[in-house]
């Protein structure tokens, strides 16, 4: 028995990728150029993950300003005072606002995974934005003659398209990245956003088969930027039982920065779908720490003894650099602490098998 580990997304950007950027945003390098080099990151990239042994890779969204944005950057339709996210070390990152409609995506993921592709030797995950943090963009005050309704409806038709572009284009696994769900009920402790959020995601899941839920998966976690995180603060388990009614395959949740990981273990046996499997984070991006590839395999058999071997993967417990222009943590570190996570997992299917 294998146990399948994969990371959640994003790298570190290398100083030469965010100088290129830099220099493309002020007009001082044109576009071809700038995409000869993202690409040459990619590669790079994909490359580094194959050597240290990941079984899964992908393109650590070296050519994304950020995991929230990317299917928006460019739009002419937005605004600069959208929701701001603020994070326990006092910084804050700010969402656009759509200024009017109709919403389109401008990109769409699987232009990142067609690239990442032509230089994989092994299978590529694709991570997506979920359809509830971009309902965010969509102004309190409404949008005179573009209702809320038709908002929503034109959200989940790209959402959708998203996604599917995603599995045609061979994706292992297409992530929707969920990160606000905790953050939703520090928002609002009734519950009542998550509900939404949960609703909406589903309302986009119900357009694929079961057989296309298999290659569908959700992430959460508190945040991981700079460091630092949104909703650490947030009791996991008003959380948990909600989120593992999403028709996935897969579902991706932070652990190893948890204070009490049994605790939350206990709540997922006891919610977990009978279809999917659960991959639980073993390293922390926050943690300057390299984790050992014991400390990974402890966690690991930690989680055995809820979870059914079968059911269970591990991952990290969030992207590495979510917004490109977070340096916090070195590409070398980062890689240290994925080849520990597969190696740590390896070491726990061993001891599991004998």
């Amino acid at each position: 028995m294998t146990i399948p580990t994969e990371l959640i997304g994003s790298l570190p950007r290398s100083p030469e990728l965010l100088t290129a950027m830099a220099a493309f945003e002020a007009g001082r390098l044109d576009g071809a150029k700038l995409a000869a080099i993202q690409e040459q990151a990619v590669c790079d990239t994909i490359e580094t993950l194959e050597a240290i042994g990941s079984p899964v890779v992908t393109d650590g969204e070296q050519s994304k300003h950020s995991f929230l944005t990317y299917p928006v950057e460019g739009l002419s339709n937005l605004s600069a005072d959208g929701v701001v996210i603020p994070f326990a070390d006092g910084h804050q990152r700010q969402l656009p606002g759509l200024a009017s409609g109709p919403f389109r995506y401008k990109t769409h993921a699987d232009e990142y995974l067609r690239a990442a592709r032509r230089h994989a030797k092994v299978p590529v995950k694709q991570a997506v934005v979920a359809p509830s943090a971009l309902s965010l963009l969509y102004p309190a005050a409404g949008i005179t003659g573009y209702s809320r309704e038709q908002f929503l409806e034109d959200l989940v038709n790209e959402a959708e398209t998203d996604i599917r572009g995603c599995l045609d284009a061979g994706a292992h696994v297409v992530q929707l990245d969920f990160e606000e769900a905790r953050l939703s009920l520090k928002l609002d402790p009734s519950g009542g956003l998550l509900d939404h959020f949960i609703a909406l995601n589903l309302r986009v899941l119900s357009r694929f088969t079961p057989a296309e839920h298999a290659r569908i998966g959700v992430y959460t976690g508190p945040g991981a930027d700079q460091d630092s995180t949104h909703s650490l603060d947030v009791d996991y388990l008003g959380l948990l039982p909600k989120l593992l009614q999403l028709t996935v395959g897969n579902f991706y949740l932070q652990l190893a920065g948890e204070g009490d990981p049994d605790r939350v273990l206990r709540v997922i046996a006891d919610h977990l779908p009978g279809h999917a499997r659960v991959f639980i984070g073993v390293t922390d991006p926050i943690d300057p720490r390299v984790e050992t590839p014991q400390e990974v395999r402890d966690r690991v058999l930690a989680a055995a003894r809820h979870l059914p071997v079968d059911r269970l993967g591990t991952c990290d417990d969030a992207g590495f650099a979510p917004f490109a222009d977070d340096q916090s943590t070195s590409r070398e570190t980062a890689f240290a602490k994925i080849r520990a996570r597969v190696e740590g997992t390896a070491l726990a299917a061993t001891a599991l098998n004998s």
